[in-house]
């Protein structure tokens, strides 16, 4: 799975926006049937997005990348969700508010049937659990290991709201981030995606503070406005020396796998499987940054 800079969020009932976002530029786009969507405009966003869909479907291997943000695993919409919306054109669902091991479980037993009935291969629709409350964070190790999770992603305004820490403070959320960012990396998923940045006119302070989640460890970001886009994209291409450093372990695992070698260390460091795919990631992520220069 190549790593994703951007995932541009839609609301599902909002037919204009659900015409555009597949077009505006991101890696990924997120169809929104949860926050974005009032309770009684449930039903019809199904039907929007589901129509979106339709008109837009494209291989699964094109570019962006759809994911749909369906309703808290707590709610009675979540099941209308899945059936209505789930379908070839779709390849994950973000999670609200994930907090259980158990709820979890019960999706992927619901995913598992709509993949056999639509002649999907067992595992085909990915889940990106996000953590947006206190319970999902001292849940968390359980949440990443979790059937079908592919990876995480952070919710900082709800997350904000649940402790009552100030979102305009980074550091209210750092220890948070963090923990994310080190689960991620222990479960051998995706390092974790980063939370939305509210204030649309502030161009230099999107892009100061996605180069900090980067530093963290995060990798990508979600958006609510295609202006965002490029800025989330310039900030999370490789640099020339993590472009060099990726190609170097590519080719030496490449080697080391000739001459039947399991294990592989690069300047006194063990290299697994997981910092091998994350250096092709980085390597295609270099390789589609140069064609958007183009």
């Amino acid at each position: 799975m190549r790593l994703l800079r951007s995932y541009l969020f839609a609301p599902g009932n909002r037919q204009t926006l659900l015409g555009k976002v597949f077009n505006a530029g991101a890696d990924a786009v997120v169809l929104d049937l949860e926050d974005a969507v009032p309770e009684s405009e449930k039903a019809q966003a199904r039907a929007d997005v589901a129509a979106a869909l339709s008109r837009n479907a494209l291989p699964r291997s094109s570019t962006p990348a759809v994911f749909v943000r369906v309703n808290s695993l707590e709610s009675p919409h979540w099941r209308s969700d899945i059936d209505s919306i789930i379908g070839p054109a779709v390849h994950g669902v973000r999670i609200p508010k994930a907090e259980s091991l158990d709820s979890l479980c019960r999706l992927n037993d619901v995913l598992f049937d709509r993949e056999h009935a639509l002649g999907l291969r067992s595992g085909a629709i990915r889940v990106v659990a996000t953590i947006e409350t206190a319970r999902g964070l001292f849940q968390i190790d359980s949440i990443a290991r979790s059937p079908r999770v592919s990876g995480l992603a952070f919710g900082a305004a709800d997350f904000c709201a649940d402790v009552s820490a100030d979102p305009e403070d980074g550091t209210a959320t750092l220890f948070s981030r963090s923990v994310l960012v080190v689960v991620s990396r222990h479960r051998r998923l995706p390092p974790p995606i980063a939370s939305v940045f509210t204030r649309l006119d502030d161009d230099e302070g999107l892009r100061a503070d996605t180069e900090r989640q980067k530093r963290l460890g995060f990798f990508g970001r979600s958006a609510t406005h295609p202006r965002q886009v490029p800025i989330i994209h310039a900030a999370f291409d490789p640099t020339p020396d993590e472009v060099s450093a990726a190609r170097l372990v590519v080719a030496a695992y490449e080697t080391a796998e000739r001459e039947g070698r399991g294990a592989l260390q690069i300047g006194g460091s063990f290299v697994d499987l997981a910092v091998v795919r994350r250096a092709r990631s980085t390597v295609e992520l270099h390789e589609i940054a140069e064609r958007d220069r183009k």
